[in-house]
C-alpha cells in the first residue's frame, strides 16, 4: 500500500490524513536513453500521451492532435514567462571557477539570490569575479548564496553578455556542442515575453502559431499568467516524507483579463486547462476557498500534494517529470499515483521521451 493510500487519498483529491506520504511511493524506473537531450524538429511532432480519468483510458497521439483532444468553450491557460541566460561564471581570488546560477534578484538593488555547487567553499565578505564585474558574498539563505554587486553594475545586462541559457542538469552539453547555440530559442516558449524565470515551463514549449491558431478556429480560447521559474519548481525533495519539504517561492502575476476568462469559461461550462504545472499551481493558489478567481499577483507559495482538492483546474497539460520531485507529486495529485505511475510505465513502453525537452501528456 502507498504512502498515499495510508494517508487516505484517492485520485479525486479527498482531504490528506496524517500518514506520512512516503517519496518512495513517487518513483520510477527510466531508461537514460530516454531522457531527451534535445527538442524534436519541430515543437508540436512531439508525442501527447491523453490519459482520460473518466473513461480510464490512455491514448497515443501527437501534440499537433491537440485541437481535436479538446472542446469548444474550453480555455487554456498559457505562463508566458521568459528564461533569461542565468547561468554564469565565476572566479574566486585564487583563480577557482564555479558555476552560478542567479535565480532572483532582492528588493534591495544588486543583491541576487544564485544557486552553485561548492556553496560550502563560499564565506561571507568573499570577492568573486563576473566577466569583468565583481560581487561580494555575503552569505547563505537556505540553499541558495547571497551576492551584492556594485550598484552601478547592470546585473540582467552583464548575464545578456557572459550568461547562458540555464539547461537542467540532465541536459548534457559540452562547450562546443553544435546544439548549444539552439537551445536559447528552443528552451523558450514561443508566446514567452517577460524575462524572469531560470527554467522554462516546459509544457508549453511544444505549442506553434500554426496549432495555437488551429486551437481558436476549434473554439478553444487562450489566456496567459506569469509565473517565474525557480527553485520552487524544480529543487528535488531531501526527505523521505514529501510533507516536510520547504517550497521556495515563485514570483506571479495572475492579469484581470485571465481572471475574468476563467470565470466566463467557468460558467459557460467549459474545462480550464492549465499548460503546465506552474500554471495550474498559480490558478490553484489565487482560487482560494471561495473558488472565484480574481487579478492577483504575489509570491506563490502553494505546494501541491496528493490530498489536494482542486478547485480550478479541469484538465492538464504537462510533460514527464522527475522520479521523487513536486512536479511527479502535483500530477499524482491531480490524477492519482496507480493511474500515474501505470501511464509513465507504458510512456516508458513506448518509446516516449522524458523531461523538459522530451514528450507530454493531456490529463482529462
Amino acid at each position: 500500500m502507498s504512502g498515499a493510500e495510508r494517508a487516505g487519498t484517492d485520485p479525486g483529491g479527498s482531504a490528506p490524513g496524517e500518514a506520512p506520504i512516503l517519496l518512495s511511493d513517487y518513483d520510477y524506473i527510466l531508461p537514460p536513453a530516454q531522457i531527451a537531450q534535445e527538442p524534436v524538429a519541430i515543437r508540436d511532432q512531439s508525442k501527447l500521451m491523453v490519459l482520460d480519468r473518466r473513461r480510464e483510458t490512455a491514448d497515443h497521439a501527437s501534440f499537433a492532435d491537440l485541437p481535436g483532444r479538446l472542446e469548444p468553450g474550453d480555455l487554456l491557460v498559457l505562463n508566458d514567462t521568459r528564461v533569461f541566460p542565468a547561468r554564469i561564471e565565476g572566479r574566486k581570488a585564487t583563480g577557482g571557477r564555479m558555476d552560478f546560477l542567479l535565480v532572483r534578484e532582492r528588493p534591495r538593488p544588486g543583491v541576487w539570490e544564485a544557486l552553485c555547487e561548492g556553496v560550502r567553499e563560499l564565506r561571507p565578505g568573499m570577492t568573486l569575479r563576473f566577466g569583468e564585474a565583481s560581487a561580494e558574498v555575503l552569505g547563505r539563505s537556505g540553499e541558495s548564496i547571497v551576492l551584492a554587486f556594485p550598484a552601478e553594475c547592470d546585473v540582467r545586462s552583464l548575464l545578456a553578455r557572459c550568461g547562458s541559457v540555464p539547461l537542467p542538469p540532465y541536459i548534457r552539453r559540452a562547450a562546443s556542442d553544435r546544439r548549444s547555440p539552439g537551445d536559447a530559442e528552443r528552451y523558450q516558449t514561443i508566446y514567452a515575453r517577460q524575462a524572469g524565470s531560470v527554467a522554462a515551463p516546459t509544457a508549453g514549449l511544444h505549442f506553434t502559431a500554426e496549432l495555437m491558431q488551429r486551437l481558436g478556429e476549434r473554439g478553444v480560447r487562450l489566456a496567459f499568467l506569469t509565473l517565474d521559474v525557480g527553485p520552487g519548481t524544480f529543487l528535488p525533495i531531501r526527505t523521505e516524507d514529501a510533507r516536510s519539504h520547504r517550497i521556495h517561492a515563485e514570483r506571479f502575476r495572475l492579469p484581470e483579463a485571465t481572471a475574468a476568462a476563467i470565470r466566463d469559461a467557468k460558467r459557460r461550462g467549459g474545462r480550464i486547462v492549465a499548460v503546465g504545472t506552474t500554471t495550474a499551481r498559480v490558478l490553484e493558489q489565487a482560487a482560494g476557498r471561495d473558488h472565484l478567481l480574481r487579478e492577483d499577483e504575489g509570491e506563490c507559495t502553494l505546494y501541491v500534494l496528493p490530498g489536494h482538492r482542486f478547485r480550478c483546474v479541469d484538465a492538464l497539460i504537462t510533460n514527464f517529470h522527475l522520479p521523487r520531485s513536486t512536479l511527479l507529486l502535483f500530477v499524482c495529485a491531480f490524477a492519482g499515483r496507480d493511474r500515474i505511475l501505470v501511464a509513465y510505465r507504458r510512456a516508458v513502453e513506448s518509446g516516449y521521451r522524458f523531461y523538459s525537452y522530451g514528450d507530454a501528456m493531456l490529463i482529462l
